[in-house]
Parts: C-alpha cells; sequence; structure tokens
C-alpha cells in the first residue's frame, strides 16, 4: 500500500503523520477512549481514539465524524484487516513500544467473523485445521523469520565455499534406495514415485564435475508413523562434495554449515527468541563432539538404559541418553554417532577400510534427536554392484543410477538433513508440526 509504514519501523520516525495496515488484534472499547492493537506481520502498535457516543442538537460535522469513527472501532471485530492514517506520537507511557497512532481516518479492509475458530488454549490438530489463522501469532511468524535467517545462513555458507545449488526432479522412474516408504503417482500410461531424498541425483552432480552441491527442496515419505518428528512431506537439506578422504571431511563441512546458521539466527534474533520461545540460544562451538555408535551403546547403557532391540541401531530414548551424556560430559547440545554397521546403512556406503561391517557414516544428534544421516559413498563401481547384491537389490533396476560411476567418479560424500526438526529442536518445540509451514501427515492434506 502506498506511504504504508512497517510497524518496526515507526519508533524511528517523528511524531506526525503515518499510514500502518494489518489485522485488528484486540479492541478496548471504554467509556471516553478506545484501544486498538493493530498487528502487522512485523510487530504490534496501539491505536487511540477519543470516544463520541452521542449528539446534542448543536452537533457540527466533525462531532458527526467522530461518532461515525467511535461507532465503526466499536464494531471492529478480532482479526479484520484494517488500515488506519493517523498522527504518530512518542509517549513512555505507552507499554506497546512507547509510541501510538491517534486515529485520523479508518478504512476496514476485510472484516472478520466474529467468532473465530481457534484460540489460545486450541488443540494442536485444531490448530493445524486453521493455520492461516495460527500463524498470526508472534511465536509462530518468528519461527518462519528464524528460518528464512538460517537457510539464508547456509547458502551464504555453500556459495561462499563454492558449492552449486541444484534442483533434482521430485517424479521418479524407479525408487531412489528401496521400493519401501515410497508414493506411486500414475504417470501417463505407467507409474513414477515421489523421491524419497534427491541422493541420486546429486550424487550425479559428481561424475558431472559439479564437485559440491547442494540442494533445499521437498522429498516425500510413505511413513505411516505419527511421531512428533515425522512427515510424509517434508523440506531436505542437502549437499554432496568431491574428494573427500571420509566421512570426516563431510562431518567437519556440516558442522561448520550449522554454526554458521546458528550464529546469524542468534544475531538476527536471538532477543525475540529468548522473549517468546523463553530461550537463550547457543552458538555451539567447533568440532562437535564424535562418537563411534557401538561406544555411544556401550555409554547409554553404562547411564542404565539398555536398548530394546537384537539389531545394533539405537532408538529414540538411547538418542536423549547420549545427548545427556555430551551434555555433561562435553557441554554441546550436537554429537555425531560415527561408524555405523552395514546392516543399518544402505548399499552406497563406503565400508570402513579397517573393519568391512561397518560404513564410513554418521548420523547428527541435536538436542536428543537424529536430525541428519551423513556418509563418505562407495564410487566404485564392482563394489557397489556387490554391495546392492548384498542388500537384496536388483542392479538392473540400478541401471541408471549405476551408470553414473561407469565413466569415473571421485570420491564423494554428502549428507540430507530435515529442515522442520533443526528448527523444532531449535527453538525446543514439541512437535515438527509447529516448525512446519503447511503439514503434511498420514492423515493430513489440508489445508
Amino acid at each position: 500500500m502506498k506511504n504504508r509504514t512497517l510497524v518496526k519501523n515507526l519508533a524511528a520516525l517523528p511524531d506526525g503523520p503515518v499510514t500502518v495496515s494489518g489485522w485488528v488484534e484486540t479492541v478496548r472499547d471504554q467509556k471516553k477512549v478506545q484501544f486498538v492493537i493493530l498487528r502487522d506481520e512485523s510487530g504490534a502498535v496501539q491505536l487511540v481514539n477519543p470516544a463520541t457516543r452521542e449528539l446534542d442538537e448543536n452537533a457540527d460535522a466533525g462531532a458527526s465524524a467522530r461518532l461515525a469513527m467511535t461507532e465503526a472501532i466499536s464494531a471492529l471485530t478480532h482479526g479484520s484487516f484494517i488500515s488506519v492514517t493517523g498522527d504518530l506520537k512518542h509517549d513512555e507511557r505507552v507499554k506497546l513500544g512507547g509510541i501510538e497512532v491517534k486515529i485520523g481516518a479508518l478504512e476496514v479492509v476485510a472484516e472478520a467473523n466474529p467468532e473465530t475458530p481457534i484460540a489460545a488454549d486450541s488443540s494442536l490438530d485444531k490448530r493445524m485445521d486453521w493455520r492461516f489463522l495460527d500463524l498470526r501469532h508472534p511465536k509462530q511468524n518468528l519461527i518462519f523469520r528464524i528460518q528464512t535467517t538460517f537457510l539464508h545462513a547456509l547458502r551464504t555458507y555453500w556459495v561462499e565455499h563454492d558449492f552449486v545449488e541444484i534442483q533434482t526432479p521430485k517424479l521418479m522412474a524407479s525408487a531412489s534406495e528401496s521400493r519401501a516408504e515410497l508414493f506411486e503417482v500414475g504417470y501417463f500410461e505407467g507409474t513414477a514415485y515421489l523421491a524419497q531424498s534427491p541422493q541420486f541425483f546429486k550424487q550425479m552432480a559428481q561424475p558431472a564435475g559439479f564437485g559440491k552441491v547442494f540442494e533445499v527442496g521437498p522429498a516425500f515419505r510413505a511413513d505411516p508413523s505419527f511421531t512428533s518428528r515425522h512427515a510424509t512431506e517434508f523440506t531436505s537439506i542437502d549437499a554432496e562434495m568431491s574428494w573427500v578422504e571420509s566421512h570426516e571431511d563431510v562431518m567437519k563441512m556440516h558442522e561448520e554449515l550449522l554454526v554458521a546458521g546458528l550464529t546469524a539466527v542468534k544475531a538476527k534474533h536471538g532477543a525475540e527468541i529468548a522473549e517468546l520461545f523463553d530461550i537463550e540460544l547457543e552458538v555451539p562451538t567447533l568440532p562437535f563432539p564424535r562418537i563411534p555408535l557401538r561406544e555411544a551403546k556401550q555409554i547409554v547403557a553404562d547411564r542404565g538404559y539398555v536398548i530394546p532391540r537384537d539389531d545394533a541401531d539405537i532408538d529414540p530414548e538411547g538418542e536423549r541418553q547420549i545427548s545427556a551424556h555430551v551434555r555433561e560430559a562435553f557441554g554441546h547440545d550436537f554429537v555425531f554417532l560415527t561408524d555405523w554397521d552395514i546392516s543399518l546403512r544402505p548399499f552406497y556406503h563406503m565400508r570402513h577400510p579397517e573393519d568391512a561391517t561397518l560404513t564410513n557414516s554418521y548420523d547428527l544428534i541435536y538436542n536428543g534427536v537424529e536430525i541428519s544421516t551423513g556418509a563418505q559413498r562407495e564410487h566404485r563401481i564392482d563394489v557397489l554392484v556387490a554391495q546392492a547384491r548384498e542388500k537384496g537389490l536388483d542392479p538392473e533396476e540400478l541401471e541408471f543410477y549405476l551408470d553414473f560411476f561407469r565413466y569415473g567418479v571421485p570420491p564423494h560424500g554428502g549428507f540430507g538433513m530435515g529442515l522442520a526438526r533443526v528448527m523444532m529442536l531449535m527453538l525446543n518445540e514439541h512437535s515438527i508440526r509447529e516448525t512446519t509451514y503447511l503439514f503434511r501427515g498420514p492423515t493430513r492434506l489440508l489445508p
């Protein structure tokens, strides 16, 4: 809107005429004065109007206009979008920012229904039904401003380190890793699959000579889980780079990337995070602790928790326990769990040079939850084919992928990381539903 001033910019202006636009958060309709809290995408400001409740027989046009304004403000409904022109005044007695705007003219741009469908105590599912209203809350608004800052910092790091941004297709002719957890979609006379990750395509960039690549894009998992950290569609943060000597090179890039992101978030939003989330955001020190998985499982057992599985994996409680240990021992919120058993990793992870039962791979745990898997990839075609067969995969179904390795590929590695999980753990939220713009799960396709 022409001449519109964002609320966050009002404090720097001198007293005088301004135009502000946003939605009505509250109306305090007192006998002699009316207050309206107007909120826009940047903050909230108090509007004030001296009330005129009735006219006497000698009332002039000005008095009639003031009565009309009073009645218009009394009729305002929560959530209505309005535009107000008036006089800005700095007054330290005003609790909301030390400024207010005396209303001169008011336009109701879009009136809201008087009964709002959600309240502060509404359930999470109810709030998700009315997500566009839920997102008006300052805390929810801040999440996505933080996310913007975080992603910008990641991109800045990558670009400054000569990474190339790519956009990989999400429709695939065959499974990206296995047929488990895949969505099938009709594709003309055949069938396509929604990509679980850009894994194969970001690896394709290595024989293409790109050297280092990254992508931030959607991924899909036909996973019927209803946990606080799973979704059927999510935003994946991926990177892959050539000429790694081991997964250690990938971890070094990964931890530097996260420090860059958290540093930017703390610098720009630290005070707001403290106010709205009651968190003093910490930027982690480098390097992050590294613990081999077998050692981590022993540490967890020594803490009194036995992982109830027959395989070599670690469960969510085990992740929480190892994080608690790392916090106590190192004062750190992150830990790399390294050297995973081959039974737990896909066929394309490189085997450990000193122990063929282990892989050059890791999971990254943040505040007790896994946020990422990374690894050095196997780049030798004969080894790849053999490892695919070991996993029960038919190499003929992987021909398009295996072709990448028949014309020379440098040693390479990378990671995939869930954006919503990172945001959830950064802000100490309880579900990725809070940190996903529009969540998709087994029972949710709306709004």
